[in-house]
């Protein structure tokens, strides 16, 4: 029998074929026990907890029943809308699957079509390392390439990196909002007023900074500050902002700077 749908369950849906969170959800309808699903996927307790408070914020609906106490220790049920996101997971992925297959390249060239977001950045690179800040940290660094050849750090939790299951050579997108880049004529004074993305994450924003370089292809004056688009080396481009007037002219070399944890990680 086919699950009833409901529209609110597509929030929570990205690439089900990469969305280790739906995995989770799965297990936990097979084993009903959240810490059996992390451990068959592979990550921490805490991690498929919070893959299941990830989906179920979403879909704005109740995706698993908790039960707590008891000598097991207490278990998770899925619920008849999680089993209706799974099914609608596998549908869209069968559906992905042909779609793609009609054309050559059609995975790469379709990568990112399905996210929206207020996130004018948007760059394409290849996971080199993930890296603890300190054994203890709940921390880690990931260490990107850009086509361009470009390193880039980011900063996420644990949690984080082990739900999108980052390894070296995964191909992923790095997002940054263009208010966290700060635009500088080349070898100028970086303006320091581009925004920090928390309290939490100021000592490694102050000590980790990321850098690309690029062409200057537009600029948008304003009163106080410019808008400035760059084109990067190996394709692609990254807008930030400057002080009014901007130092360099088009054509000119400009340099982008932004904190590690400025840049988000999202999987296509």
């Amino acid at each position: 029998m086919t699950p009833e749908f409901n529209t609110t369950l597509t929030a929570a849906l990205g690439d089900p074929a990469s969305d280790r969170r739906l995995e989770v959800l799965r297990l936990v309808g097979q084993s009903g026990s959240i810490s059996e699903a992390a451990r068959q996927v592979g990550i921490s307790y805490k991690a498929a907890w919070q893959a299941i408070d990830t989906l179920t914020n979403l879909s704005g609906v109740a995706l698993v029943d908790r039960t707590v106490g008891g000598s097991g220790g207490g278990g998770a049920r899925i619920t008849t809308q999680g089993l209706t996101l799974l099914a609608l997971a596998d549908e869209l992925a069968n559906a992905r699957r042909q779609v793609l297959s009609r054309f050559a390249g059609g995975a790469a060239l379709a990568s990112g079509l399905g996210l929206r977001t207020s996130m004018r950045n948007q760059l394409p690179c290849t996971v080199l390392r993930c890296e603890a800040l300190t054994p203890l940290d709940p921390m880690v660094t990931i260490t990107l390439q850009t086509p361009g050849g470009v390193l880039l750090q980011s900063s996420i939790t644990r949690e984080s990196a082990d739900l999108l299951g980052l390894t070296p050579g995964l191909a992923v997108l790095v997002l940054c909002k263009a208010t966290a880049v700060s635009i500088a004529a080349q070898d100028g004074p970086v303006d320091d007023r581009a925004e920090t993305t928390s309290a939490a994450t100021t000592a490694v924003a102050q000590g980790t900074r990321c850098q690309l370089d690029g062409v200057v292809e537009r600029i948008a004056s304003g009163h106080e500050r410019d808008e400035v688009t760059l084109a990067l080396s190996g394709g692609g481009y990254w807008v930030g902002f400057a002080p009014h007037p901007f130092a360099a002219a088009v054509r000119q070399v400009a340099q982008a700077h932004m904190a590690a944890s400025a840049l988000v990680i999202a999987l296509t």
